[in-house]
């Protein structure tokens, strides 16, 4: 059986930091409408910082 993929896109999450590092997960629409954002891990930094979904 295929994905629904209208109910769980795959979204891109880039750093706020400026590294132009960035995480790739699925998100659920119906219980987050607006844009996701997570702290998360930066290798670049070396330290967790705020991720937000790119469109």
């Amino acid at each position: 059986m295929a994905r629904r993929n209208d109910v769980r896109p795959l979204v891109r999450l880039r750093s706020t930091a400026g590294t132009g590092y960035t995480y790739v997960t699925r998100k659920n629409r119906r219980n987050d409408p607006e844009r996701l954002s997570l702290r998360k891990f930066d290798p670049v930094l070396r330290e967790h910082v705020e991720f937000r979904e790119q469109r």
